[in-house]
């Protein structure tokens, strides 16, 4: 295969810490809507609600706008808040959501200098609100070649059809080929599965040391982000 050459980051939970911003927007919404006081546990119960959603967004059951408001309501339900309270909430949880910049492993500065060397692309099934928010804020829109949000593709991660629309984008612009490609991501069901789909080489960003529990053919897994360092030199120099 030929050198790396291109490099697509997913954003929540790989450059980001979502979690934090997760918690943050969540708190807020509470203290905004008078709902009383939303404890550490009832944040990891709203988190496991809200992966189980995207889940089952990136199998194509059900449509963003659905999963966005279905999980705040499945939450409300089981505290006793009314559930008729989702969609404004989770409004106004989309618009906190940026507001929360936390890196993981000093990732602007890794970016940053990998940006000296290497084209690079933010690839994301976030909402656009939240995500133009964030990459604003962060500063990474200055560091990225260019950035894709599924709300503007019309398609999520990991459908092929999403990759192909990245794709064809980047060649507007660039010489690209995808097997000059790989994907780093914290997802095996969006990031890694939407890279082996699209026919690129697959980066697990694995802090949690989690199994694989779905057995896909991971290319590459990593516990901090500045081991890609040893991959891209590993993959780089002449064409291997």
């Amino acid at each position: 295969m030929n050198r790396i050459k291109v490099l697509l980051w997913d954003i929540d939970g790989t450059v980001l810490n979502f979690k934090a911003a997760e918690k943050a927007a969540v708190r807020k919404g509470f203290r905004n809507m008078s709902l009383g006081e939303c404890t550490d546990e009832m944040i990891s119960v709203y988190s496991d609600i809200n992966d189980k959603y995207w889940q089952l967004l990136e199998k194509g059951e059900l449509a963003k706008p659905e999963i966005l408001v279905y999980r705040f309501r499945d939450f409300f339900i089981q505290y006793g808040i009314d559930p008729n309270l989702a969609d404004s909430f989770n409004a106004q949880y989309q618009y906190d959501l940026g507001d929360t910049i936390c890196f993981n492993d000093n990732a602007y500065e890794l970016l940053k200098s990998l940006g000296k060397e290497y084209r690079m692309f933010a690839v994301t099934n976030g909402t656009a609100h939240a995500q133009h928010k964030k990459l604003t804020l962060s500063v990474l829109i200055d560091i990225f070649d260019d950035y894709f949000i599924s709300d503007e593709i019309g398609y999520e991660k990991p459908s092929k059809e999403y990759f192909n629309a990245v794709f064809n984008s980047i060649r507007i612009k660039f010489d690209f080929s995808p097997d000059e490609a790989m994907i780093i991501g914290d997802s095996l069901t969006s990031d890694i599965t939407g890279g082996i789909n699209a026919g690129i080489r697959t980066c697990w960003y694995n802090p949690g040391f989690l199994k694989n529990t779905h057995d896909l053919p991971v290319d590459f897994e990593i516990r901090n982000l500045n081991e890609i360092w040893q991959i891209l030199s590993a993959c780089g120099g002449k064409d291997d």
